[in-house]
């Protein structure tokens, strides 16, 4: 038996205010669909953030729609939960749910265990920081649960790991129910396979399966994860998208034709046109460098071009970007405001909502936020 674990699908994502962008994420996202069914998987897992938003476009809600279609019509079952783009402060309703009510496709966020066969499956919606507190109960629950079934049993979940990435991470893995054989991860993008003693299998993160806003330019792979479980242990198999090119390059203001000339020979070689970022340092004239970046305009979906200083006046290197932006903008709201948990909220909670407009919902997360210190503020005991 094999399923397919998708993850940060967000359909709908709109990148530069790009339709071309937007149609790579339908493109990488109806690849996942069309290998999975090729392949004769058995069902699929979706771990959370199907969509980019919680009020999706027309668009986004009928390509998920003609997905599930597709695997139903094939007799492939799925199973999802939610994640923190997938749900609305305000609403009542998040929109996935249509696809549980009309039978295209089964929610499991509840951490009730639903049954394919002989495999358990249980899940559980993405939790804020605020509500990480309450998994305790739930996964003891969730372990005494699953002990006794002699199948496999599968864990889905939209968390950060904190040993994976201490800054995105909200639990430990030493947190996690036990007794679980694979657990099914979202919420990171990036790749991660790990095999941890204490957990009853291995614990995957298929990454998202585009670059979205909150990651940088950079050469990348994307993809999903099928894996077999005709045997007691789980087994992962990364399965590779065909994603959109993007390309970083560091050169000097002298080296600079050199470089358009070997990215205009690489660019040959891409069955899309790539996304590009050429980081100059040096003294440069604009005009010249303008030239040469027009060299790549036609080639190109999007070339940026920024000029950065090799070196501070006080000798310390500078980097335009760091090599990791979500990190670096933790430790800076860190600094501001003094304190991880603040920190935590304003990356990753309020400036998603800051950034897609939705100002009322970002008002209800202050709210919120302020409800659950003035409680932790009165439950707090003097020594």
């Amino acid at each position: 038996m094999i399923f397919s674990h998708i993850s940060d699908t967000h359909l709908g994502f709109l990148q530069y205010h790009s339709e071309e962008r937007e149609e790579d994420v339908y493109l990488a996202f109806n690849q996942a669909i069309d290998t999975s069914i090729k392949d004769h998987v058995d069902f699929v897992i979706f771990a959370g953030d199907v969509f980019h938003v919680p009020n999706p476009s027309g668009k986004a809600i009928v390509t998920l729609a003609n997905a599930l279609k597709r695997l139903r019509q094939s007799n492939i079952e799925s199973f999802f939960v939610l994640g923190e783009h997938d749900i609305s402060r305000i609403r009542a309703t998040p929109v996935p749910f249509v696809y549980h009510n009309l039978d295209f496709s089964k929610y499991i966020g509840r951490g009730k265990p639903v049954f394919y066969k002989d495999v358990l499956i249980m899940g559980f919606d993405k939790r804020r920081r605020s509500e990480i507190h309450t998994f305790e109960s739930d996964f003891a629950a969730a372990d005494a649960t699953v002990r006794d079934h002699r199948g496999h049993k599968i864990l889905v979940l939209h968390q950060g790991i904190s040993e994976i990435n201490k800054f995105a991470g909200e639990i430990n893995s030493t947190e996690l129910p036990k007794n679980f054989t694979y657990y099914a991860m979202g919420h990171l993008h990036e790749q991660e396979l790990k095999r941890y003693p204490h957990l009853g299998g291995p614990l995957a993160y298929p990454g998202s399966i585009e670059m979205t806003s909150s990651e940088t330019i950079k050469e990348t792979q994307k993809g999903f994860y099928q894996v077999d479980i005709s045997r007691a242990e789980a087994s992962p198999n990364w399965i590779k998208l065909d994603t959109r090119p993007q390309m970083s390059v560091r050169t000097s203001i002298d080296n600079l034709p050199d470089e358009i000339n070997a990215l205009s020979e690489k660019i040959k070689t891409c069955s899309r046109k790539p996304i590009v970022e050429i980081k100059i340092t040096g003294e440069a004239e604009s005009g010249f460098v303008h030239g040469q970046i027009a060299k790549l305009s036609d080639i190109t979906l999007r070339c940026f071009w920024k000029h950065i200083a090799s070196e501070q006046a006080n000798g310390s290197v500078f980097m335009e970007r760091p090599a990791k932006i979500e990190e670096e903008m933790h430790k800076i709201a860190r600094d501001i405001l003094g304190s991880v948990e603040l920190a935590s909220f304003a990356i990753n909670e309020l400036l998603p909502l800051l950034t897609k407009g939705n100002t009322e919902e970002a008002v209800h997360a202050i709210n919120e936020n302020y409800i659950q210190f003035k409680k932790g503020v009165g439950n707090a005991t003097v020594s």
